[in-house]
């Protein structure tokens, strides 16, 4: 085997679409696993693919994502590539409907927002929400969540999933997204028009961080909340981040560290995953290690810290980690040139962030070399 590859000693959601494909949602009721490929889903270049307002089945979607060229095709995760035409042979998967297909990012803004829709054989639609792009919009948007509630695009998750509902009236739906995409569907969720939340069957959070406390603290959220179903890895470190009050249910993955948050890592055994009872120390480790040290930062220097250094990248001219990679020693010079111009009062805020968390790391591993001996 070559470095870097994966090796799957059980199974995962491109092996259940081959062992599963052939029976209908009707003939095998709606799982986890079904849910997980969805939100997949919603990452796969549909633009490209899909004319506006244009209602289409995943069977044809995937024919033509076959004929078009690789080349010309945003393909967020290499494994996308693979799963795409398989779910559209399926039959599972290729009888399902999409439609309402949206991706925006807007710089000003600071949004990336993308959504689906899907109609399913039971007489049920899943929402399913994209979680962060390549984009640096979208990164930031991420880091914007530690100091700010009802982002843009939480907002528009809310407005897409009543648009949706009052689209499709007699049907019950399914709500659910990754990453970014699992805090957005909870998000929509929880704030969502009162007759729609009475048709949401469930709410799927994988690896999604949660909120800050004036969203979590509302009647809203604790009414939804019980909806929710959160899947994390054992190393979770996005999944755990900011606050939730939701059970977490623990998946096997055969990656490490921040790349267990790739989906096609979980392991999968029939129509579940493999559950494991608690995340790992170090998944708790680095937990406890960043809410301490976002305890320890006012939301207003959170915020100030994060503008300043988004601003520092943004002056490489790029758009997508991919642009930033391409010319790495020429944008590194960027960088550095530019953090030499900003005033000594904000340099000063920076180190003071950086050297806050470097205590709160320090006095964490004490503590957990300490705890170990005992």
């Amino acid at each position: 085997m070559k470095k870097g590859e994966r090796q799957y000693k059980m199974a995962n959601i491109i092996d259940y679409v081959k062992w599963r494909g052939d029976l209908s949602i009707t003939e095998s009721e709606f799982n986890e696993i079904d849910s997980l490929i969805l939100n997949r889903f919603s990452y796969f270049p549909l633009d490209s693919l899909i004319k506006e307002k244009e209602i289409v089945t995943i069977k044809e979607l995937g024919k033509r994502f076959e004929k078009e060229s690789k080349e010309n095709l945003k393909i967020l995760w290499k494994d996308d590539a693979e799963l795409f035409p398989e779910i559209g042979r399926s039959k599972r998967f290729g009888e399902m409907i999409a439609v309402e297909n949206i991706t925006k990012t807007e710089k000003k803004l600071e949004e990336q927002f993308s959504a689906v829709t899907i109609i399913l054989p039971d007489d049920t639609i899943y929402v399913s929400f994209r979680g962060t792009d390549n984009t640096l919009i979208g990164w930031k948007e991420d880091f914007n969540m530690s100091f700010k509630s009802h982002l843009k695009s939480q907002i528009d998750a809310k407005d897409y999933l009543n648009n949706i509902a009052t689209k499709y009236p007699n049907k019950k739906i399914r709500v659910g997204g990754h990453s970014k995409g699992g805090n957005l569907a909870v998000y929509a969720s929880i704030f969502a028009n009162s007759e729609v939340k009475s048709r949401i069957i469930n709410v799927y959070n994988n690896d999604g961080p949660g909120f800050n406390e004036d969203i979590t603290s509302t009647e809203e959220y604790k009414n939804a909340i019980k909806k929710v179903i959160t899947y994390i890895p054992q190393d979770s470190i996005f999944g755990m981040l900011l606050n939730h009050e939701e059970k977490f249910i623990i998946v096997q993955s055969i990656q490490k560290g921040v790349m267990e948050h790739d989906v096609y890592s979980w392991q999968v055994i029939g129509k579940n995953f493999i559950i494991l009872k608690e995340v790992t120390n170090g998944s708790k480790f680095i937990d406890k290690t960043i809410k301490n040290w976002l305890n320890n930062l006012d939301l207003h220097t959170r915020e100030q810290v994060i503008d300043i250094v988004f601003e520092i990248i943004n002056s490489t001219n790029a758009d997508t980690l991919k642009d930033l990679k391409l010319s790495l020693m020429k944008n590194a010079r960027t960088i550095l040139s530019a953090y030499s111009r900003i005033g000594s009062e904000d340099k000063k805020m920076i180190m003071t962030t950086i050297t806050a968390f470097l205590a709160i790391l320090k006095e964490n591993v004490k503590e957990e070399y300490n705890n170990s001996k005992v």
